[in-house]
């Protein structure tokens, strides 16, 4: 097996990544949005964004 980051040779430890960098190079584009999983509804996000929002008292 390959590293997806950099297609070295994987280490068991951080399968299926070669080494921490990349294994940490890959949880960065998880949380910074480069990766993303497609929605099943189109227009999930406009209609989230058009919904008013609770009024705080």
């Amino acid at each position: 097996m390959i590293c997806p980051i950099c297609a070295r040779e994987t280490v068991h430890e951080y399968r299926p990544f070669c080494s921490r960098r990349c294994a940490d190079i890959d949880l960065g584009r998880w949380l910074t949005g480069s990766y993303a999983v497609p929605s099943e509804e189109e227009g999930e996000e406009d209609a989230a964004s058009a919904a008013p929002l609770p009024q705080r008292h």
